[in-house]
């Protein structure tokens, strides 16, 4: 299974994607996380579906110094496309 996440609110500058890296890696999703140029954070991670359950919730709240506003949830078929997690520009 597949999610698509964007997360707005105060979480560029406070180790959100490395909160998320550091999560995902370690429950062994795969995909990637990257900044947007306004102000939102965006991920693409496919594994098992209560993996990826978990990582939602996880993220969000995020890491100490984040305030999640706005969270969109987009569950999408495996594509395989990933291996391992990554931060991304």
């Amino acid at each position: 299974v597949g999610v698509r996440l964007t997360i707005r609110g105060d979480v560029q500058g406070v180790g959100y994607r490395y909160y998320c890296y550091r999560r995902a890696a370690g429950l062994g999703i795969g995909g990637w996380v990257k900044n947007n140029p306004d102000g939102s954070v965006s991920v693409a991670a496919e594994g098992e579906r209560s993996l990826l359950e978990e990582l939602v919730k996880d993220l969000k709240v995020g890491p100490p110094g984040a305030a999640v506003t706005d969270f969109e949830v987009t569950w999408e078929k495996f594509s395989g496309n990933y291996q391992g997690f990554s931060i991304t520009r």
